[in-house]
């Protein structure tokens, strides 16, 4: 089994809040987490027709059925169960422990945690695998490897092909998930829009261009792309400003949250095809920004990332809010450490004095003190927090 940096911090608040709300994509891991670390709860799983059924038809029977303390799995297929759990969470003096929820979809079901579960709750998001969960067997692989399997839990316990993996992942999303989500009429154009939004992994997104190559219209870009991001397939990244107000108004960069799902839509069947693929190294930054995403959100902190771009073009691929300091990345796939990949950093640090710990990601040796900044160079599977 693989160990989970998360747990420590899920253990800590269901010591402490009578619910623990637990997102995540599909396949993540939080039901294997809620049933290993949740000591002596009963179990309802909302995919089950049946069970569902009893939770929407009568509410008593299901709880007389499966009593607290109890998990209730993949609750968005029902989120107006959540109501009625808040009845029994203040009934029982808010006492902690009492529940552990479970969802994939997180638009409707935040809206329900929010209405029902304010003051009652603390929320955690589950992501796949980080590279510092799996360091043994990733140091044993090639970062070409690593990027074709992603970091599905389920690739790196068992022997699963992973084109066919993220084959039938994919479908059945798309079949089961945002036909209930959103009213696509033609589910071919959406399948398309996410197999376009793979080739711009890493860029910025550019909604009519997409509108125009998709034979849809910007408003119905705008809509998929939101049903993508409450579902935990891709997250955006937004530039950074000093001026707060002007985050919201330029255009963010597109990454998934599982690398291996953009590699196999890109059509990219084995390892030695992303040698030479001209999207290599966008695939290798997404990697990056979602392992900088993982560190915080495996410990319960809001991630505060963003990115630098003028509009001369000059850029600095990651930045981290931290502390009160603009802490910049520079994400390189190079194994091979050359002043060149730090001069923006340099420049960055030149222009903008709070920033500090300035840090290369690539795919060599680990070292400190480079340049006139001292930027530490990581390699990407031993990043530091």
């Amino acid at each position: 089994m693989i160990d989970r940096e998360i747990v420590g911090k899920f253990s800590e608040v269901l010591a402490e809040y009578a619910v623990v709300v637990v997102y995540g994509p599909r396949q993540s891991g939080k039901t294997t987490l809620a049933k290993l670390f949740a000591n002596g709860f009963h179990y309802a799983n909302l995919e089950d027709k049946e069970t569902r059924e009893l939770a929407q038809y009568d509410y008593k029977a299901f709880f007389r059925r499966f009593p607290s303390p109890l998990i209730i799995d993949e609750v968005q297929r029902f989120p107006e169960i959540l109501a009625q759990v808040q009845v029994i969470v203040d009934e029982n003096g808010k006492r902690p422990g009492q529940f552990v929820v479970t969802g994939s979809q997180q638009a409707e079901l935040a809206a329900a945690v929010d209405e029902s579960l304010a003051g009652r709750c603390c929320i955690l998001d589950l992501m796949p695998l980080s590279l510092s969960e799996i360091r043994e067997d990733a140091l044993k692989r090639s970062t070409d490897e690593i990027l074709h399997r992603g970091l599905m839990p389920e690739l790196w316990a068992t022997k699963k092909n992973p084109t066919l993996y993220y084959r039938n992942y994919f479908r059945t999303y798309v079949e089961r998930d945002v036909r209930r989500i959103v009213n696509v009429k033609d589910l071919i154009l959406f399948e398309r829009f996410v197999t376009l939004l793979a080739g711009r992994v890493g860029q910025l997104v550019n909604f009519s261009a997409l509108a125009g190559e998709v034979g849809v219209s910007s408003t119905t870009i705008s809509s998929w792309m939101s049903v993508l991001e409450s579902s935990f397939l891709i997250y955006r990244l937004q530039p950074y400003h000093s001026n707060i107000a002007k985050r919201l108004v330029k255009s963010p960069k597109v990454y998934f949250t599982e690398p291996g799902l953009a590699v196999y839509l890109l059509g990219i069947e084995t390892p030695e095809q992303l040698v030479s693929h001209p999207l290599r190294g966008n695939l290798f930054e997404n990697l990056a920004v979602m392992e900088a995403y993982k560190r915080d959100s495996n410990r319960a902190r809001d991630p505060r990332l963003y990115f630098y771009r003028t509009e001369k073009g000059f850029e600095v691929d990651l930045i981290r809010l931290e502390s009160g300091k603009i802490v910049p990345s520079e994400i390189k796939s190079a194994m091979t450490y050359s002043k060149n990949l730090i001069a923006n950093l340099e420049e960055y640090c030149r222009q903008e004095k709070s920033a500090a710990r300035p840090c290369l990601v690539y795919d060599g040796a680990d070292m400190d003190g480079l340049g006139k900044s001292g930027v530490v160079a990581c390699n990407v599977r031993s990043v530091r927090g």
